[in-house]
């Protein structure tokens, strides 16, 4: 029988706390929040491993992603407990899980129905999520201002609409594929626009309508 509990010890203690994590709050919520009952029957052995789990049935570019690279997102972050979260992409919902320990509430975003009945039913429990189906790069603009956004995947191109839903002072969190290398960028809604930086490099699955726009020379 798998002891899940001492596995999430060991993520924690072996993954999350050496990679510059220091936020208690981040190292108590993924401590409690059990990884392994987001992922698929077959899969919640390896729910622990330092690497993405498949979600499978066929969807092999849908995963929960590594929970270093999580983890690090959610540092920079620094959800206040007042704080509206959107998670682009929630999957099965793990992410918006270990957020509703951070934030007042998260809005939880999946185009997938399967995906989205799925992060609905294990959600059912944490009553400051909201699961919403609906395509992932339109957002949810009623709902907005967001003071946090947080990508479960990463991105071909800046979300420009996502990113206008983004609350003063807000932070997006998200994984830029291009370059040499992809990165995990913070970017901030101040009185001048949005800016943003580069905070370590991050290799996840892009997001489904968040690929790189062909063109054709003639």
């Amino acid at each position: 029988m798998v002891d899940f509990p001492a596995l999430r010890t060991k993520m924690v203690d072996g993954q999350v706390r050496p990679n510059d994590v220091t936020d208690l709050r981040i190292i108590d919520a993924m401590g409690v929040v059990e990884r392994e009952t987001f992922a698929p029957e077959d899969q919640r052995p390896l729910a622990y491993l330092d690497r993405d789990l498949p979600l499978g049935n066929g969807r092999s570019a849908r995963v929960l992603i590594q929970p270093m690279v999580l983890a690090r997102l959610l540092q920079f972050a620094n959800i206040k407990p007042t704080e509206k979260v959107l998670e682009v992409g929630t999957a099965s919902g793990y992410g918006s899980a270990v957020m509703a320990r951070l934030a007042g509430s998260v809005v939880a975003l999946e185009q997938d129905a399967d995906l989205a009945a799925f992060a609905r039913r294990q959600l059912a429990g944490t009553p400051n999520v909201a699961v919403v189906e609906a395509s992932l790069v339109k957002g949810v603009p009623d709902a907005a201002p967001f003071d946090v956004i947080l990508f479960n995947g990463s991105v071909s191109a800046f979300p420009e609409a996502i990113a206008r839903q983004l609350a003063k002072g807000g932070r997006m969190l998200l994984v830029e594929e291009g370059g040499s290398a992809p990165w995990a960028k913070l970017y901030t809604r101040d009185d001048a626009g949005i800016s943003g930086r580069a905070l370590f490099n991050a290799s996840v699955p892009l997001l489904p309508g968040f690929e790189a726009v062909k063109t054709f020379a003639f």
